[in-house]
């Protein structure tokens, strides 16, 4: 089983890597949009009230984005060249070969998320603290991310829409987990609505604990930090049967 997983990581890696410059291109592009947002928000100027907590919401969007299409798009080459079958005939549980996808995608999504994160950061010359009652809920914000990118690519077993269906959940999540804005700044009804999609909140509970000084028993107390949990461990649950459902579906499928 290691030496399946060791090899889909390696195999992962090594695709990537032969093309550097979509990763550069990709990197510009983030980055670049991303100051270019803030300038116009802030009316010609890099706020530095602003930049802060959306700069945490971007780099959990970055990850999300960047991940899901690393290994979405393996995915469907692998299905379009006919060698997916091929990639089962091991003694392994069909979820080991995903697992090392999904560890390669994490490796690029994490890369891009902090390079988009840090290029603002140096250009704008702020900081942001890292206390360490943060660490918990960025680790339930990684989980819950992974997630939702094990279920883009148990959607991408059988769906052929998955690239519609992906960019239209992930611009979603663009626009309400807090990367244009604040989470406070949004209307009630808004807010709540943005709490149902991935990254939201954690990305919540982690601007509170780095910016407005709240510990882990506080987060517990005010809902943030069990909610973050609960939407974790569904979405969890969720991408890993439809996994085993559609893998089934996939491989019972002629074409």
């Amino acid at each position: 089983m290691l030496s399946v997983l060791g090899a889909e990581i390696g195999k992962g890696l090594r695709v990537q890597l032969a093309h550097p410059v979509g990763h550069v291109i990709t990197l510009l592009i983030s980055t670049m949009m991303y100051l270019g947002l803030q300038f116009v928000l802030g009316q010609g100027e890099l706020r530095q009230d602003l930049l802060p907590p959306t700069l945490v919401a971007i780099g959990g969007y970055w990850f999300l984005q960047y991940a899901g299409l690393v290994m979405v798009a393996d995915l469907i080459e692998e299905k379009r060249a006919g060698t997916f079958t091929q990639a089962q005939m091991t003694p392994a549980p069909p979820w080991l070969p995903m697992l090392g996808r999904l560890i390669t995608a994490s490796v690029f999504g994490l890369a891009v998320a902090a390079v988009a994160c840090l290029v603002p950061m140096l250009a704008a010359g702020i900081t942001i603290p890292a206390p360490g009652a943060a660490f918990l809920p960025a680790l339930l914000l990684g989980v819950d991310v992974l997630a939702f990118t094990f279920l883009m690519a148990a959607l991408a077993l059988v769906s052929p829409m998955i690239g519609a269906l992906q960019s239209l959940f992930t611009s979603l999540v663009l626009l309400l987990n807090g990367s244009f804005l604040p989470l406070a700044l949004y209307p009630d009804w808004l807010a709540a609505l943005a709490r149902v999609l991935p990254t939201t909140l954690g990305v919540e509970a982690i601007t509170q604990t780095l910016f407005e000084g709240r510990t882990l028993a506080v987060l517990w107390s005010g809902g943030t930090l069990p909610w973050l949990l609960a939407h974790t461990l569904a979405l969890t649950a969720v991408s890993g049967l439809l996994f085993v459902r559609n893998h089934c579906r996939a491989l019972q499928e002629s074409s």
